[in-house]
């Protein structure tokens, strides 16, 4: 039994994926206090789960800002490091059946990476991602519960906050229709409902992703954008970025297992680099 695994390690989440026999073996997120604690935690914790033992572990490769940390093997097994983006491209590409795409990676910021066959370029970021939410959730809402944010927003009505086309013109502009968004939170209200607030959060940072994402890639000709990470599994997202498809005539995709598509990523690469199509 060989496996590979792949480890994303975050400032306080580690998210774990293994490869054995070129098969997907059951992903795992942990989250602790900090980056070392939950990359150790979840590393026991997917030994232990799938029942593999330290000799079955052929390598581990480390992405993501928390590996900055980590220097050593992990229990003496083979450790190495791979560059975040490369991961990125990698998952996002990962049995999408393209050959081009941008992987829009939805983290603490986002970052957009173009990918065209074997070659893999970084087109930039925002710092507006889950890190905005969290941020505008405990200003707005008091509240550092993104589940709970989340959950509010899916009853709350996103024409109290936003200024769409139709509140200041009455027939569709061109390639605009009348539930395009003019303004986010143009609309709002001192006294606005808490569930209205929360949709309004959630609308501002997808839509902004979105936007961001199609500027990013305007140059390349390519219509497919594949979304990865931890965002990209919120509820909103399939009716907020829907929209943006007919707005901006481009397809986002969010592939199986999206929020650990960077962990996956890793461990890709270095099946790559045995096949050598990628340096780590």
């Amino acid at each position: 039994m060989a496996v590979i695994l792949g480890i994303d390690v975050g400032g306080s989440t580690t998210k774990i994926v293994g490869i054995e026999n070129g098969k997907l073996k059951s992903p795992l997120f942990i989250t602790a206090t900090d980056p070392v604690t939950s990359l150790f935690g979840a590393f026991g914790k997917y030994l232990y789960d799938n029942q593999f033992n330290l000799e079955d572990i052929e390598q581990i490769i480390l992405t993501g800002v928390g590996s900055a940390y980590i220097n050593t093997p992990l229990y003496g097994r083979p450790t190495a490091k791979t560059d975040e983006f490369i991961a990125n491209a990698l998952g996002a590409k990962y049995q999408s059946g393209l050959d081009r795409l941008i992987a829009v990676s939805m983290g603490t910021g986002t970052s957009f990476i173009q990918v065209e066959g074997d070659a893999i370029k970084h087109l930039g970021g925002t710092g507006i991602g889950g890190g905005t939410l969290q941020g505008l959730s405990r200003l707005m809402l008091k509240s550092h519960d993104i589940h709970q944010v989340v959950e509010l927003a899916k009853d709350g009505d996103i024409a109290n906050i936003n200024l769409q086309i139709k509140d200041i013109c009455n027939q569709p502009l061109p390639n605009l229709p009348l539930e395009a968004t003019a303004s986010n939170f143009g609309k709002a209200e001192s006294n606005a409902p808490e569930k209205d607030i929360a949709t309004g959060i959630v609308y501002l940072v997808l839509q902004a992703i979105g936007s961001a994402a199609h500027l990013a890639g305007l140059n390349s000709g390519i219509k497919d954008y594949a979304l990865i990470g931890n965002l990209s599994t919120l509820p909103q997202c399939r009716e907020i970025f829907n929209g943006m498809e007919a707005l901006y005539g481009i397809r986002f995709y969010i592939p199986p297992y999206s929020e650990y598509r960077t962990a996956l990523g890793a461990a890709l690469s270095y099946i790559n680099r045995q096949k050598g199509l990628i340096p780590l």
